[in-house]
């Protein structure tokens, strides 16, 4: 059945529980098409697990996810082909030069050689690696092999794209560099969903939810939420809801 009700991501009651322990407890969310989606939290807060079960790799212990109209819990095999993920640990081959790891990762999802050919130029230039075809990846920096994992999660187009907390152990200036390559995604009609735990990324996010423990705390727009919980910031409104 399709419930989604034209929302790329939407979820009733999602849950996961490890043994007695509960990472993620009964959270609803509807992601609009085409909107950066922030899924913010601190460590241990139940973010990963979350976009591990909307990714298809996890199942739930309760509720239910849709995600581009499908749901998880009989069609997640079908979910990863029309998605694309960027774990937190880069899921790339240090062995490969960086344009390989694009026609590796074409390949994987059934793309053409013709097709890859023009994908990976294309997304080279995009994602400023059009002089690092022939580098071997191991010899890239973070921030270029942020780039490269980004461009590998894009290559078959998805509709939607998640991101696990893509930007964490880079600069600040590799993270604002990372964020205008999703602000074009997004221009160009892929859904963003991402999760972090830098609160300053919050203010690039259309939306927002903030979880804690497992539960979403509040959600909205960044301004509606500093306004509603009268904060000067996204940190210190995290503050508040952890404290409280």
């Amino acid at each position: 059945m399709n419930d989604n009700n034209g929302y790329a991501v939407r979820t009733d009651k999602l849950t996961r529980r490890f043994g007695s322990f509960t990472a993620v407890d009964a959270i609803d969310l509807a992601v609009k098409p085409g909107e950066i989606f922030g899924f913010l939290g601190a460590n241990g807060a139940g973010k990963t697990t979350a976009i591990r079960m909307l990714c298809g790799l996890l199942a739930p212990t309760e509720g239910e996810a849709w995600v581009d109209g499908l749901p998880i819990s009989s069609k997640a095999e079908e979910v990863k082909r029309h998605i694309g993920y960027m774990s937190q640990k880069f899921s790339l081959y240090n062995d490969l030069h960086v344009i390989e790891n694009l026609e590796f990762y074409g390949g994987v999802y059934g793309l053409d050689k013709a097709e890859i050919r023009s994908r990976s130029t294309e997304l080279l230039a995009r994602v400023g690696l059009e002089d690092k075809g022939r580098t071997m990846t191991v010899d890239l920096s973070l921030g270029y092999k942020q780039r490269l994992a980004l461009g590998c999660s894009v290559i078959h187009r998805p509709n939607i794209l998640f991101l696990d907390e893509p930007t964490s152990g880079v600069d600040p200036i590799a993270r604002r560099q990372f964020w205008d390559l999703i602000y074009e995604l997004a221009d160009q009609g892929t859904t963003v969903f991402v999760t972090t735990h830098y609160m300053d990324e919050a203010e690039y996010c259309s939306r927002v939810s903030i979880m804690v423990a497992g539960h979403i705390e509040a959600m909205g727009a960044p301004e509606e939420l500093k306004t509603k919980h009268d904060v000067p910031d996204m940190q210190q409104l995290f503050i508040t809801l952890v404290n409280r």
